[in-house]
Parts: structure tokens; C-alpha cells; sequence
């Protein structure tokens, strides 16, 4: 007799959803689905709203990375109005989301991610928290992750205005500069962040990679998937957050495209599932060929692990050393092990912390010319960033009064979500075996999700705001006997 087991609501992530697992006659995994049972509406919400309101509106998406929507907004704001902003501008934007990504992937490793290696995968659903975490590492690096967290916060509101939703990002530039003083500031902060980032590689060091049955489990075919990969690179292929060209790489590591972000649309495409409300990109040169994997699949995953993969190299000192040490330990490029993009984000988090001790001693960023005014006729824009989860689009069209007549955007989880899909499914799949589950394996079919740190509150929206549902009841047989639909 199948039998049908749901996680819902799946956790330690941002947004909801749920997995549905189908076990044959013989208890093993037929297919498992990673769903996400709402429906996105703010490219609509979007429509008739001046271009200008974008950075506020787009902010509003998630709590967790607004300054990401914010950033990729206005930057389509420069280019919906052909406007380059002042030297100033541009790396105070980057000084600002350098330490966004700081606290955020801080965020990830120690509260969401980090608890399944910290604490263990099959502990107590209890202890897999921030709080069996500090009862791992001690209380003292508890407050010192707390007070990193504070400052560098303090710092995007210092500028940014807000720091769930920023309001400094303008069309030609942002609304407040730096001053001698502050900047004196960011440069405490940036040294204590890059020592912050030594210090959580050394936790991973001596928690996960000292562990032999951690290693196996980011080894193990079980979260391994050859796929394409997708990122923002430098004009020396270098990891980029802010700026550059997109660069996707093959299963074999070697470059597949390279392209401006205005191309965009001649190289990603999106299909539909009627199981989820979460489209699923592909790559437009190949095509969709289905939840499979390889040269011929038009999957891509984009994140942390991807980026590393699209890249040649970091552009900070540490984070280089760091990154050829993941690379070394791991076998060469490409790296298809999905739970390793855990320590690549943590390396991410140490070049963003070195990028943000640049651009603190860089005096540029207390000129006080921070803004130029837009004066072109807007039309069209395309912006892109690399937000924390992956690479981040946004396109919009205007009227000749600047009201959006469209809007266009694709998250860093609809990037992922075919191969958010497939790992959900073989995970479950290798975990899964005679029946047997417990809650500890069905937290091992979660990490598969949890490695992306996907935002499903960036990636689908419940309109007019009642979550659909639906019931299916299958017979003995696993036959569809009846469904009740609400929405």
C-alpha cells in the first residue's frame, strides 16, 4: 500500500512551503515534491505605480533581504533613465550591501542553516535552533554573532535610513553621503567583520570538517547534482556582488556564456508545474528537458556554491586563500555537492567583509557629489545584483510619465527551483529506505533545501491574501479518489 508523508510547514527558511513524499508498496521514496503553495502578485502590485516608487515597493517583498530588492531596483532606476551615478554613489551602494551580505549570511549559517551541523541533523527537533547553538559554541560567541549582527545594522541605517527597508537608493544615485566621521566608523566595523569572518571559517573547520560523518554527508550522491551555474563576476571573472557581467559555467566547469545583464531574457526562461506556484528557470540555449541533471538538462543553480563554481577566483586576499582551500578540499571545479554551499557562504562572507574594509579606507566615499539627476525620458531598465541567495533581476517598462507598465522579476529561489526540486527529491530518495522515517530523517530531506537558503517570501506572494489549498484523497491504491479546492 503507498503511503504519503507531508512536512508542512517546512522551517528555517524564509516564506512557506511543504513537502509531499510518496512512498511505494515497499516503503522506498517514489517521488518526493518540494511545493510552494502561494501565488506571487507584486509584479502586478507593481503596474501603474510610478518607476521612482520601485525601491520602496520592491523592499517591502521580504524582511529578511530588502536591501537586495532595493539595491537591484535602483540600479534598474539608472538605467530606466540612462543616468550614471557619481563615483560616490556607486561605492557607497557597494559599501553598504557588502555589509548587508556580512549579516546576512551570518544570519544563515548561525540561526537557519548552521544548527543541522552545529547541533547535529538528527537532534531533537527542539535543539535544532539558535539556542541549541549557543548551547554548542557558548554564550560568548552567542553575543559576539549578536554584536557583529548590531553594528554592521546600525551602519546600513546610519545611511540606508532604515534597515529593514532602506530609502537611500535613488535613480543617479542615493540620498545621503558619508561623512569624515562616519567613515571612521565603517573602518572599526569593516576590521572587526573581516575578523569575524576568520573566526566563522574556523568554526566550520573545526565543527564540520573535523566531523567525518558531516564530510560524507557533503560528499555523499545523496546532495550531488551536476548542473549548470550562474553568477556575477568582474571583468577578471571575479566574484562580484554589486556589479559585472552574468557568467554561466557547465557541469564541466567550463564557460557556457557570458553576458550583459541587460541579455538576460536571450539566456533564462521559466516553465510551470502545476504542483507549485513557483516558476522554474532554465537556460533558454538548451531548453527545458525536465528535472534531470547534466551537459544536456537546462538547469542552473545560482547561490553561494554557484557562484564560487561561475567564478575564477575572489577579489579579496583572505577569501582567495579561502576559496582555493574549499576548492582543494573538494576535489577541483566544479563543486556539484550541494551542502557545500554552507562554507561557500561562508567564504562569501569573508570577502564581503574584506570588500567592505576597502571601500571604508577608500576616500572617495566622503565626497559629497553623490547624486546625479536623471533628465532622459524613461522607457525601459534592467538591474541586477547578486543577493545573498543568488543572482536577482529586475526589469521594468514605463510610460512616457514614468509609471510602470511592467514589471519583471526573477528571484535568486526561481533561479534555484528546479534544482531546489530535484535535491528535495533525492534526498528523500537516498534517506528514505523500508519505510523507515523518523523526525531526524526527515530534517536530512530539509537540509537539501535549507543549503540554498531559499526566500520564498521574495519568490511567490499570496494574492488577494488567503493562501490556496487544496485536498486530495487517494484511494488504497494511490488513485486520486476526490479533491477539495479553496482559492
Amino acid at each position: 500500500m503507498k503511503q504519503n508523508i507531508t512536512i508542512d510547514p517546512i522551517t528555517r527558511l524564509e516564506g512557506h512551503g511543504k513537502i509531499d513524499i510518496i512512498l511505494d508498496e515497499q516503503g522506498n521514496v517514489e517521488h518526493a515534491y518540494f511545493q510552494v503553495p502561494e501565488l506571487r502578485g507584486f509584479e502586478k502590485f507593481a503596474e501603474g505605480r510610478p518607476a521612482e516608487d520601485m525601491p520602496q515597493i520592491t523592499s517591502r517583498i521580504c524582511g529578511v533581504c530588502p536591501t537586495a530588492h532595493h539595491m537591484a531596483s535602483t540600479k534598474t532606476l539608472d538605467d530606466l533613465y540612462k543616468v550614471d551615478p557619481p563615483v560616490a554613489a556607486k561605492k557607497i551602494r557597494e559599501l553598504i550591501y557588502s555589509i548587508f551580505f556580512v549579516e546576512d549570511h551570518a544570519l544563515h549559517f548561525f540561526f537557519l542553516g548552521g544548527p543541522d551541523f552545529v547541533v547535529g541533523p538528527t537532534a531533537p527537533k527542539g535543539q535544532r535552533n539558535i539556542l541549541g547553538v549557543l548551547g554548542k559554541v557558548g554564550l560568548e560567541i552567542g553575543k559576539e554573532v549578536i554584536a557583529v549582527r548590531k553594528q554592521l545594522r546600525e551602519l546600513i541605517s546610519l545611511v540606508g535610513g532604515k534597515v529593514i527597508h532602506p530609502v537611500f537608493g535613488l535613480p543617479g544615485g542615493i540620498s545621503k553621503g558619508i561623512t569624515e566621521k562616519d567613515r571612521e566608523r565603517f573602518v572599526a566595523a569593516s576590521q572587526k567583520a573581516v575578523e569575524f569572518g576568520t573566526f566563522c571559517l574556523k568554526i566550520f573547520n573545526d565543527i564540520v570538517l573535523k566531523n567525518k560523518q558531516y564530510v560524507d554527508w557533503i560528499l555523499s550522491d545523496t546532495y550531488t547534482h551536476k548542473t549548470y551555474y550562474m553568477g556575477l563576476v568582474d571583468q577578471s571573472n571575479k566574484v562580484n556582488f554589486y556589479d559585472g557581467h552574468i557568467r554561466i559555467v557547465g557541469p564541466d566547469g567550463d564557460e557556457f556564456a557570458n553576458f550583459p545583464s541587460a541579455d538576460y531574457l536571450k539566456h533564462v526562461a521559466e516553465h510551470v508545474e502545476p504542483w507549485s506556484y513557483i516558476k522554474f528557470c532554465y537556460l533558454k540555449d538548451i531548453g527545458w528537458k525536465g528535472f534531470t541533471e547534466g551537459e544536456s538538462s537546462g538547469i542552473y543553480a545560482v547561490a553561494p556554491l554557484a557562484r564560487l563554481n561561475a567564478a575564477d577566483g575572489m577579489a579579496t586576499p583572505l577569501a582567495q586563500e579561502a576559496y582555493e582551500r574549499f576548492f582543494d578540499t573538494l576535489g577541483g571545479k566544479p563543486v556539484h555537492h550541494t551542502l557545500a554551499n554552507h562554507w561557500a557562504r561562508l567564504i562569501e562572507l569573508l570577502y564581503a567583509a574584506e570588500r567592505m574594509q576597502e571601500l571604508s579606507n577608500d576616500p572617495d566615499i566622503i565626497d559629497p557629489n553623490i547624486r546625479k539627476i536623471p533628465d532622459n525620458t524613461p522607457k525601459e531598465g534592467i538591474g541586477v545584483v547578486e543577493a545573498p541567495r543568488g543572482t536577482l533581476i529586475h526589469h521594468y517598462q514605463t510610460n512616457e510619465r514614468g509609471l510602470i507598465t511592467m514589471a519583471n522579476l526573477i528571484v535568486a529561489t526561481q533561479n534555484n527551483a528546479a534544482r531546489i526540486a530535484m535535491s528535495v527529491d533525492k534526498a528523500a530518495r537516498g534517506v528514505i529506505q523500508n519505510g523507515r522515517v523518523d523526525d531526524g530523517i526527515l530534517n536530512l530531506v530539509e537540509m537539501a533545501f535549507r543549503a540554498y537558503d531559499p526566500c520564498h517570501g521574495c519568490a511567490t506572494h499570496a494574492l488577494p491574501g488567503q493562501m490556496p489549498l487544496i485536498v486530495r484523497i487517494l484511494g488504497p491504491d494511490g488513485s486520486l479518489v476526490g479533491e477539495v479546492k479553496r482559492g
